[in-house]
């Protein structure tokens, strides 16, 4: 099977630098397999959605000399396909509906990571109100090789319990749709944030509940600030800037370990992206799942 990559921005604001990293990782791990690099748009979570941010991500890209494969994919235009999944996990009974708020089952857990305590398994606790679709989670472990972080094994009961696959306020969540994209699309490989590492083992279950051929995963090192906080959390980071692609990409390189030389920091796209396809390294940044950001994304 020929190499299928992507990079899925959610349009919440402007390219930073920590989706920079991700798109950079993906594009040349696509690029020097001879594969595809797709891009699609995550704007399921319609509420966080910033009017005309998607817009600004894709020009951001373009001017930094992305070339992806084929159109852009949106993932509010591709309802159908999610529904169509949950039916069929419906019609296996491996789905049960919830009316548990995340408030609620926080404010039971404090100072832990929120696990779900099975409380609507047998039916909603108040039917009256919103209900959630959750996946029944057995006991079990889910492990694979990340191609950067290493084995990786999860206990999906013990660590968040029966996860949601269609919110209470109707919408979809993130880990059907990804899923359900990333099998429509034929992804073969997906290099994303370290971030995300912790959330791999759901989608796998998912993959696997649905019959999907799951895809190798590699998860790059996490750009954070002084203070350790997740670069496009923190309210310190900047907006990519377009007008400075050369050096920002520079840095990016950089960030990952690829020793680029210094001259190139002021030398043309084309030249840069060139080095880079000749020199990529991913051995470079294995097993490191985070890093300070240059002081440039910072301000």
């Amino acid at each position: 099977m020929s190499y299928v990559g992507r990079f899925a921005p959610s349009p919440t604001g402007p390219l930073h630098f920590g989706s920079l990293v991700a798109a950079v990782g993906s594009y040349l791990s696509a690029s020097v397999a001879g594969g595809r690099w797709l891009v699609r748009i995550e704007d399921i979570d319609r509420p966080r959605e910033v009017p005309g941010s998607a817009d600004a991500i894709l020009r951001t890209l373009d001017a930094f000399g992305f070339e992806w494969h084929g159109a852009v994919e949106r993932q509010s235009q591709r309802i159908e396909l999610y529904e169509h999944a949950l039916a069929t996990l419906s019609a296996r009974g491996l789905l049960f509906a919830c009316s548990c708020s995340r408030s609620a089952i926080a404010g039971s857990q404090p100072g832990e990571e929120i696990r779900y305590p099975g409380s609507c398994r047998r039916g909603p606790i108040d039917p009256a109100q919103p209900l959630a679709l959750r996946l029944r989670v057995e006991p079990g472990i889910v492990a694979f090789d990340d191609r950067v972080q290493g084995t990786f094994a999860q206990d999906i009961a013990q660590i968040c319990g029966d996860f949601i696959l269609k919110r209470r306020d109707g919408l979809h969540a993130y880990h059907l749709a990804v899923v359900v994209d990333d099998a429509a699309q034929g992804i073969t490989e997906i290099v994303r944030g370290a971030d995300l590492l912790d959330s791999t083992p759901r989608q796998l279950l998912l993959f696997q509940t649905l019959g999907f051929t799951p895809p190798a995963f590699g998860h790059l090192p996490l750009a954070i600030d002084s203070t350790g906080r997740k670069l496009s959390k923190s309210q310190q980071s900047l907006a990519i800037e377009p007008s400075s692609a050369a050096l920002c990409l520079w840095h990016t390189l950089a960030f990952l370990r690829q020793s680029p030389p210094m001259p190139l920091q002021s030398a043309p796209l084309s030249e840069l992206w060139s080095w880079a396809r000749q020199h990529w390294r991913p051995e470079s940044f294995q097993g490191i799942k985070s890093a300070i950001a240059p002081p440039m994304t910072i301000s």
